[in-house]
């Protein structure tokens, strides 16, 4: 059988567009092209950590990997699991799983946009910021939700929000996909996103045969 490269399992839109986004810049993500099919859990975050190891084994057989990925933040295990407590638990469940170590997990802490906060300027040109005064950074301050010398606000979900909303951006998961097409992935140091990129590079290291 002829399998694929990867099969995701996505808490939702938004993080499914972002993968999209970041799937089509495999130079820049240090792995070789890939063809990844990624599906979203009706039931979200709470479906993802509950019943998301076993919806994947039922496809071990047709693809070379696997990956779960969503949000800490509303996966119901926020009072029970640090998240990277979590993501053990489950990539344990994986290894005794038909996946063994070809699928882990990936917990976003506290949500995806922890991974948009960026210093890169096409933050604020997708989020409608361009050549406005104040800054995206200055008013993210201003407004309490940028301490002063942190790269991203506590809140990022929340924030990036609010930024929307002041620049009448109407909100979509486009939005995450254009971040993931154009940002450059050097100046993202968020710790899932690094582990993301591990395990691609592991999994499909530049120099490898499809």
């Amino acid at each position: 059988m002829n399998r694929k490269d990867l099969i995701v399992l996505a808490a939702d839109k938004n993080i499914e567009y972002a993968l999209k986004g970041l799937f089509t810049r495999p130079q820049s993500l240090g792995i070789r092209p890939i063809n990844a099919d990624i599906f979203i859990h009706p039931q979200h975050d709470p479906g993802c950590t509950q019943h998301g190891v076993a919806f994947l084994s039922n496809f071990s057989e047709n693809y070379h990997y696997g990956l779960l990925i969503f949000d800490y933040e509303g996966s119901g295990r926020e009072q029970r699991q640090k998240p990277q407590k979590l993501q053990e638990t489950l990539n344990s469940e994986f290894d005794s799983s038909a996946w063994g170590k070809r699928a882990r997990a990936i917990v976003l802490s506290p949500e995806l946009e922890a991974w948009v906060w960026s210093s890169s300027p096409h933050v604020d040109d997708v989020a409608g910021w361009k050549n406005r005064q104040p800054s995206l950074r200055q008013w993210l301050t201003t407004q309490g939700w940028l301490q002063g010398g942190a790269v991203k606000p506590n809140r990022p979900k929340e924030a990036f929000q609010a930024a929307l909303r002041e620049a009448r951006i109407q909100r979509s998961s486009s939005l995450y996909q254009q971040i993931a097409q154009r940002v450059s992935l050097r100046r993202c140091a968020d710790r899932s996103f690094q582990e993301f990129q591990d395990i691609l590079r592991t999994w499909f290291p530049r120099d490898s045969q499809h």
